[in-house]
């Protein structure tokens, strides 16, 4: 094989391994979460639209009538998540085979899009009944799109939205435990980013309305899509 030759080939391992490595690219995706949730949550008539254990006791909760929680939101919330799950699946069955890089960039530039398109609608129209729906409905099918992304990626402890064997893990593995611990570290950075995503969604509901969160999820997910590579 001739020097041009081999060079042609080892161009696409070489894009492949540029930009961030995707443990901490899942990392920023969890605080994102967290962010999305603190939205959907405090200010779309307590629904979650990333966290969907969560979401699944909160239909359950509204179909038993308790106050404060809505049927139509949270059906509305589950039925697009699974939407975007499927559509994720398709997606993964199709490119996830290929560059890891390329596919991933592509469905977080995706998701940006859908959350960027969610943010202009709370700047415009923060008190319509009509954006209530139309941010369930988005960000719930981004996340799911996001989530059947991640599951195919295989990374364990990070899928980004669900933390309990991620806690049972940091537990039962622990030394503690009986367990060596080896995965501690990825364990508590997963669970501090959601929390940090989730007091700092909830600040910014509750001081600046639903529209700044959002974007800034927006942003984040954004950069994401520029600088992820498709290391581990």
């Amino acid at each position: 094989m001739s020097t041009a030759e081999s060079a042609e080939v080892d161009v696409p391992d070489g894009r492949e391994e540029r930009g961030l490595r995707l443990v901490p690219v899942l990392l920023a995706l969890t605080v994102v979460s967290g962010l999305i949730d603190a939205v959907s949550y405090l200010g779309l008539s307590h629904v979650f639209t990333a966290n969907m254990t969560g979401n699944v006791v909160v239909l359950g909760f509204a179909a038993a009538g308790a106050p404060g929680f809505s049927v139509p939101h949270a059906a509305a919330s589950l039925g697009c998540y699974l939407v975007g799950a499927v559509v994720g699946g398709r997606v993964a069955v199709r490119h996830g085979t290929g560059s890891r890089r390329t596919w991933v960039r592509r469905t977080l530039a995706v998701e940006t899009v859908l959350l960027g398109a969610c943010a202009a609608t709370a700047f415009a129209a923060p008190h319509a009944t009509t954006t209530v729906y139309a941010l369930i409905v988005v960000t719930a099918f981004a996340m799911g799109l996001r989530n059947a992304t991640v599951r195919r990626l295989g990374i364990p402890d990070l899928t980004t939205t669900v933390l309990t064997m991620t806690l049972t893990g940091l537990a039962a593995d622990s030394r503690a435990g009986g367990g060596t611990g080896a995965r501690t570290p990825r364990r508590a950075a997963s669970t501090i980013a959601m929390i940090g995503g989730a007091v700092l969604g909830a600040w910014l509901v509750l001081h600046h309305g639903l529209a700044i969160p959002l974007l800034l999820a927006t942003l984040t997910v954004g950069v994401l899509a520029l600088v992820t590579s498709g290391r581990e």
